[in-house]
């Protein structure tokens, strides 16, 4: 086992196009967003296994000895196995987590609990690790931070057991897995996103795996072989927004009105594959015509709205940023949430400014940040760069 400290990152997601259309068998585009989630793992001997969330308020420890004398044989030793409902009850009992405790805690815990005593079963005691994962991420805003979560710890235990090498060299101030390895990472974070959301697409845990951009299509996930970074606000109307029910909406209106709806729906896709197809022509040889796919944007927030998943708060984000001539939509489920806004090359700071605090004045969190970020790295703990240094001084 491998005795060094280990610092991971690995970002987020938003959807680019095609929401609640992918659920009607519809194409959709993920993108890794830059805004990442950092992992530090401190191998010690102190005989715990410690685990500190600090965005969220959580700081748990057990005893190795103990979780080693529990038997752990409901746990497919060293596979990458579906955790079944039983599995899950018998983490509760070793978790130890009290009865009230908020489920925002108990399923990180659970995901923590099944990855380390699943991944590290292999070794002939179970490692004693101090870990602190943090995040830019915010919480429950449809951004993928259970996924980068989930990518985080299953890179680092993976590579502190072993199970994959460390692929930092002497000098490298950050680098990435092998494709094997990588998949193997994404394999063991899709069990992760199960135990906290019970059946995933298992999109989210990918975009943050690889980075850049995927196709998500009935099942089958793809990644774009060049995709360009791209500038974006990224707006939280902070409007809490229940999936399930603006999922089931969706699903109501399309039984309720087929042929009005269905062609929503299939216009949605055209949206995506033309994204698709623009932005593999940006990575390739970026000219300022390709940024007309901006008027994708507005299409498909209009489709959205037609489905009965916009928000005032998405309508308001969205007359904030058309005024000043940009382009806006929803991204995630709707009903509130998350909206995205693109930025296009040499628009001036200024004009950015003006547009962060505009939204900002309407109650909104708004950043600038940028989307096809790379997927799960592993940085230098000797020579970081100023991001994970600052993330680091924020402890």
């Amino acid at each position: 086992m491998l005795s060094e400290v280990l610092l991971v990152s690995a970002p987020g997601k938003v959807i680019l196009h095609g929401e609640h259309a992918v659920v009607h068998g519809k194409v959709a585009l993920a993108v890794s967003l830059n805004l990442r989630t950092f992992l530090r793992l401190q191998p010690h001997s102190n005989g715990k296994v410690d685990l500190s969330l600090p965005n969220i308020g959580i700081k748990r420890a057990w005893d190795v000895a103990r979780l080693q004398s529990l038997d752990t044989s409901f746990l497919e030793q060293g596979d990458v196995t579906t955790p079944t409902s039983e599995q899950v009850e018998k983490l509760k009992e070793v978790a130890g987590l009290p009865d009230d405790c908020a489920v925002t805690e108990r399923l990180a815990v659970l995901a923590f609990l099944y990855l380390y005593l699943s991944i590290c079963r292999k070794q002939r005691a179970l490692p004693s690790l101090d870990i602190v994962v943090w995040s830019e991420l915010p919480p429950g805003a449809g951004l993928g931070s259970s996924a980068a979560y989930s990518v985080c710890l299953a890179a680092a235990l993976l590579t502190v057991c072993e199970e994959i090498p460390n692929p930092l060299k002497d000098g490298d101030c950050v680098n990435r897995w092998t494709k094997e390895d990588l998949e193997l990472i994404n394999k063991w974070a899709f069990q992760g996103e199960r135990m906290i959301h019970g059946n995933p697409s298992g999109v989210d845990n990918a975009v943050s795996t690889w980075g850049g951009a995927l196709r998500y299509h009935q099942g089958k996930i793809s990644s774009l072989k060049r995709s360009p970074a791209l500038q974006i606000l990224l707006t939280n109307t902070k409007v809490p927004r229940n999936t399930r029910a603006l999922v089931a909406g969706v699903r109501n209106r399309l039984l309720k009105f087929p042929e009005i709806v269905a062609p929503l729906l299939t216009s949605i896709d055209a949206i995506s594959l033309e994204c698709e197809r623009v932005l593999g022509e940006m990575g390739e040889a970026p000219a300022p015509e390709q940024y007309l796919v901006l008027e994708l944007i507005d299409m498909n927030q209009h489709h959205l709205n037609a489905l009965g998943v916009g928000h005032a708060s998405l309508d308001q984000l969205c007359q904030v940023t058309r005024a000043r001539g940009l382009h806006s939509k929803l991204t995630g489920a709707g009903g509130g949430g998350c909206g995205i806004t693109l930025l296009k090359p040499g628009l001036e700071q200024p004009e950015v400014e003006a547009t962060k605090q505009a939204l900002t004045s309407c109650g909104f969190d708004c950043l600038e940040t940028s989307i096809g970020a790379p997927g799960v790295s592993i940085h230098s703990a000797t020579s970081l760069d100023s991001r994970v240094q600052q993330a680091l001084d924020g402890l």
